[in-house]
């Protein structure tokens, strides 16, 4: 499909990627565990920290996480386009599930003990409220959310127009 501007379609002609980030291991709770493990900060002498120690201790295990949350089936990632917010596998892509950009109102941030560390968090997608849809362990939230509101808004400013509009033609 030709396209005046690379990568913006109309929601109604196609379904396009605005954006797409990966869970972090802070999706897991293991891995929130040993966020809260990183941060101790006892004795705080210079670098050498209890924290410190089991971040490189547990370097091995931290791995086996990073690498379990691209398998395939098991690993997820996040895509946001011009009409949902989607779930998928991690390399097939497939959707697990998703929310459309019209079905909620507000998006909440929701950092857990341990994944303030990475810096991750929760995003809790509200309407009227009450949690409809929850992404887990975003990596650098706020700009996901960010993303999130803004295609949202363009997307129900967009449909309320046309509403509008064939409103108008028909009356």
């Amino acid at each position: 499909m030709k396209q005046a501007i690379a990568g913006v379609a109309p929601a109604e002609t196609a379904e396009v990627t605005v954006m797409t980030v990966w869970a972090s291991i802070a999706a897991f709770s293991s891995g929130c565990l040993l966020g809260r493990l990183y941060k101790i900060r006892w004795p705080d002498v210079y670098i050498f920290r209890l924290g410190n120690l089991i971040a490189l201790l547990s370097i091995p295990y931290a791995l086996l996480l990073y690498f379990w949350r691209l398998m395939p089936r098991l690993g997820t990632r996040y895509t946001l386009t011009n009409r949902r917010v989607v779930i998928q596998t991690a390399i097939t892509a497939g959707e697990q599930s998703s929310i459309g950009l019209g079905d909620f109102d507000s998006i909440e941030i929701d950092v857990l003990p341990g994944q303030d560390w990475y810096p991750a968090g929760d995003l809790s997608f509200r309407n009227g409220g009450r949690e409809v849809f929850r992404l887990k362990g975003v990596s650098w939230p706020e700009a996901f959310r960010q993303s999130c509101l803004k295609s949202r808004l363009a997307f129900v400013s967009v449909k309320e127009v046309v509403q509008r509009q064939t409103q108008s033609r028909s009356a």
